[in-house]
């Protein structure tokens, strides 16, 4: 247990001495009952209780006391946190290169197709949004548990030019930001602390990619910031390395003119000497390691499908801090009643 103002347990110290006070108390009465002639007398018109109803509506006070000055201390216990009270944000890749068709039809249109499915197997509790990013990054569908609203962001997704993971990371610790307020969001002055090791956010990113990035922030420096906040990154390298045609229908292509697409244009050659086609899977591990995920690679659409549907038993949701002051309080108050209740029935104050 951790305390957010420990400072207040100070005031505990309060207990001993009213303990002290009533021995005090109690040894007084005696020296006083000794006065009577007597002692035999007194104790056969005093009523027969046991002893320990005498002092239970102390102890009740004195707990209840000690109950409210552990609850101003707010502190907070470590909890697992249920799967069905996480949240997913799905940053899904969608720069022309989805276009690919060396997974049928293409690309982004099986990436879809394995997205509706995961979408539809989570919880009805599960909260998930969706961005999508190709030359920049967007928040296309805020974390929510409407499923219809979700599908159709997904199914109307149109590609881009450029790839941009690092802005994508950066956009999804943001989208958590606004529902969980020990995440801090990725432009903030002063981050939350590193949480402890083991210790993470119960939300999570899952990121799909086929490609490397092209512009932005990189994503190695977009991990650190998620793993500042405690968010893990669950990377999708998606794709082969096979040379291919890039086609994509006109919805997929969302009316815009891209060079080469849709014309069986061939793939030219990457930075690294490589396709552009091909997932940067050391960068993406890099990005898994630095904020406690783990890194998926897919080469078709049925590797697509279980990567997403076994995902939930590699995610373990795990221990956050949970405040429970509001819970001790309320026992106060409980004691507290108990104590006025106990006094009235077994009073040992003179009348």
């Amino acid at each position: 247990m951790s305390f957010t103002w420990p400072l207040v347990l100070v005031t505990l110290l309060i207990l001993p001495l009213l303990i002290a006070g009533y021995v005090w108390s109690g040894r007084r009465r005696r020296r006083r009952a000794v006065a009577y002639s007597s002692v035999a007398l007194i104790k056969a018109a005093r009523p027969k209780r046991a002893t320990w109803r005498r002092h239970l509506p102390f102890a009740l006070l004195l707990t209840a006391l000690a109950c409210l000055a552990l609850a101003g201390a707010r502190p907070q216990i470590k909890a697992d946190v249920p799967t069905a009270g996480a949240s997913v944000i799905l940053a899904l890749d969608v720069s022309g290169s989805m276009c690919a068709t060396d997974v049928e039809p293409n690309r982004l249109a099986a990436a879809q197709a394995a997205v509706r499915d995961f979408i539809r197997a989570q919880g009805s509790g599960t909260r998930i949004g969706v961005v999508a990013f190709s030359g920049f990054a967007e928040l296309t569908v805020a974390p929510t548990t409407d499923r219809d609203e979700l599908l159709r962001a997904v199914d109307s997704l149109t590609t881009g030019q450029g790839t941009t993971i690092g802005a994508a990371i950066l956009k999804s610790v943001d989208a958590i930001a606004q529902i969980d307020p020990n995440v801090a969001p990725a432009d903030a002055a002063t981050p939350t602390p590193a949480p402890a090791p083991g210790s993470y956010a119960p939300e999570i990113i899952v990121l799909l990619t086929d490609g490397a990035n092209t512009r932005g922030v990189s994503p190695a420096e977009a991990a650190k910031v998620a793993a500042q906040r405690g968010v893990r990154v669950y990377p999708i390298g998606f794709g082969t390395s096979n040379p291919t045609r890039m086609v994509c229908t006109a919805e997929q292509l969302g009316g815009n003119s891209f060079e080469n697409f849709g014309r069986g244009g061939g793939v030219p050659g990457g930075p690294n000497g490589g396709s552009f086609l091909r997932a940067d899977e050391p960068t993406l591990r890099q990005v898994a390691n630095t904020t406690g995920g783990t890194f998926f690679s897919a080469k078709g659409s049925d590797q697509l499908q279980n990567v997403l549907g076994d995902l939930p038993l590699h995610v373990q949701i795990q221990q956050r801090n949970i405040e429970v002051s509001v819970a001790l309080a309320g026992l106060a108050a409980i004691l507290i009643l108990l104590t006025i209740g106990a006094a009235v029935r077994w009073s040992t104050f003179p009348s």
